[in-house]
Parts: C-alpha cells; sequence; structure tokens
C-alpha cells in the first residue's frame, strides 16, 4: 500500500510502500531532504517530528536491527 506524507519544510507530497499499515520511524523528503521521525497509524500519519542527521542516522540502524530479528 503506498502512503502520501506531505513534507512540513517544503510542502511536497512524498510516498512510502508500507507493507503494514503502521509504522513508526524515520522518513526523508526526497525534495527538500528534511529529516523527521514519523508514526503511522492505520495509514494515517498521526505524528511527524524534526530530526538531526545524527538522531536519523540512530533510528536507521534501530529500524534494521528491528528488521534483521523478525526475520529470523
Amino acid at each position: 500500500m503506498m502512503i502520501k506524507i506531505t513534507c512540513p519544510s517544503c510542502g511536497v507530497d512524498g510516498s512510502l510502500s508500507m507493507l503494514e499499515p503502521s509504522y513508526q520511524g524515520p522518513y526523508k523528503c526526497w525534495k527538500c531532504r528534511a529529516l523527521f521521525k514519523i508514526h503511522l497509524e492505520n495509514s494515517e500519519l498521526k505524528s511527524c517530528e524534526p530530526l538531526s542527521q545524527e538522531e536519523f542516522e540512530k533510528l536507521q540502524e534501530i529500524h534494521a536491527l528491528k528488521t534483521k530479528f523478525k526475520k529470523e
């Protein structure tokens, strides 16, 4: 399923391809490259908070580890 997200920084619509309707983690705008922590529930954006590059990288690492351990 495709989920549309409007960037709070530049207003451009972006989209995410999701397997599940809920997600909490990092997001990067494809246009302005702004970094955010987003929370999706039932395919709806519930929150969107700005992140620093360091926070974004940490969230990506955590998400990758969670995904790795779910597969095993």
